[in-house]
């Protein structure tokens, strides 16, 4: 009985996410189905990466994990599979893959679509794939090798001697505001000192909290959640809205009439003295 993780961007006001569960299931009728999420923005691949790094995780190893990211960008001659940590997942050739491992998996095959084009064609060739994989746990009776794929990497936070500066790399739905520094990079930098983190017009929080209770109501505080993250909230407020933090916006900026897409994260640096 195979897991099959389902994560896209198509939400759930139609008939797909349905259908899609239909395919698999005539398949073998004993997938063990599980959504994620539908509603990954398209084109924010660090959130996506974020989203369902932190949740395949925590699966079985084994199980499988399609992601349906901006699946239609440009025209799709294959969707890859990759063997990761023990988890196989499923996702179009876009950089969403390597921007969710950090790095190119060495168990990698792709999935030839043989000019299927709309959604459910390809997640039947994806189903049928995946089947075949979990009865054997070869990835070449899913696909065939692939000698490059597009790597798409995630910004790392940058650092001095005195400061560590992170991105805005999620807002949750309370309006907490995930920086992309995780516990780890936070203490290396600190190395035992004490810190300020600066937000916008000059916030300052200089303490790091054990979870949202330990600060009184409406104060502000920052803490490391539970994928390992730097996150600063209000306690029971909005702090990206109170504070007017965003998080990645892909906006067309080109001041020169081309194509090229600049990517915008807002920052928030920590100080160590």
């Amino acid at each position: 009985m195979p897991i099959v993780t389902l994560s896209t961007d198509i939400g759930q006001r139609d008939f797909l996410v349905g259908a899609i569960k239909g395919q698999f299931l005539q398949l073998d009728p004993t997938t063990n189905l599980c959504d994620i999420t539908h509603y990954l923005p398209q084109t924010n691949f660090p959130q996506a990466a974020y989203v369902c790094g932190n949740s395949i995780k925590h699966f079985p190893g084994g199980s499988f994990h399609v992601i349906l990211v901006n699946l239609f960008e440009g025209p799709a001659q294959h969707v890859l599979m990759a063997k990761f940590n023990q988890q196989y997942i499923v996702c179009p050739d876009n950089g969403l893959l390597t921007m969710i491992t950090g790095q190119r998996p060495t168990d990698l095959v792709a999935i030839p679509l043989n000019n299927k084009h709309t959604l459910l064609e390809i997640t039947a060739v994806i189903a049928m794939a995946i089947n075949k994989v979990s009865k054997t746990g070869n990835l070449l009776d899913g696909g065939v090798a692939i000698p490059a794929i597009n790597e798409i990497y995630p910004l790392r936070p940058t650092v001095g001697p005195d400061w560590i500066e992170g991105q805005i790399l999620f807002i949750d739905q309370f309006e907490n505001v995930v920086i992309n520094i995780t516990a780890t990079e936070f203490a290396a930098q600190a190395n035992g000192r004490s810190f300020k983190i600066v937000f916008k017009r000059n916030e300052v929080i200089d303490t790091i909290s054990a979870n949202y209770t330990s600060v009184a109501e409406t104060d502000k505080l920052a803490w490391f959640n539970s994928a390992g993250y730097l996150e600063i909230a209000l306690r029971n407020g909005n702090m990206a809205g109170l504070f007017g933090l965003q998080g990645f916006n892909e906006q067309m900026q080109n001041k020169g009439g081309g194509s090229d897409t600049n990517w915008f994260y807002q920052t928030v640096r920590v100080f160590f003295e």
